[in-house]
């Protein structure tokens, strides 16, 4: 799970680079599920929830930005 208070500290870039590591991870542990390497099936919804709050950082970065 991501640490907001530890995300709102980073830059731009480092967050989009957070953010395309979370996709791969999301992606090699939807892959584990479904061959049945990974048992907690949970993982996958906890992942799409970090790249939310991700992607969310990085907007309110970005709205920062513009004023």
């Amino acid at each position: 799970m991501i640490d907001i208070k530890e995300f709102r500290k980073k830059e731009l870039e480092d967050l989009k680079k957070e953010l395309t590591k979370v996709k791969k991870d999301l992606q090699k542990t939807i892959s584990d599920v479904l061959q049945k390497k990974e048992k907690n099936i949970k993982k996958a919804s906890q992942l799409r929830k970090d790249i939310a709050r991700v992607q969310t950082l990085i907007n309110e970065k970005l709205k920062e930005e513009q004023k």
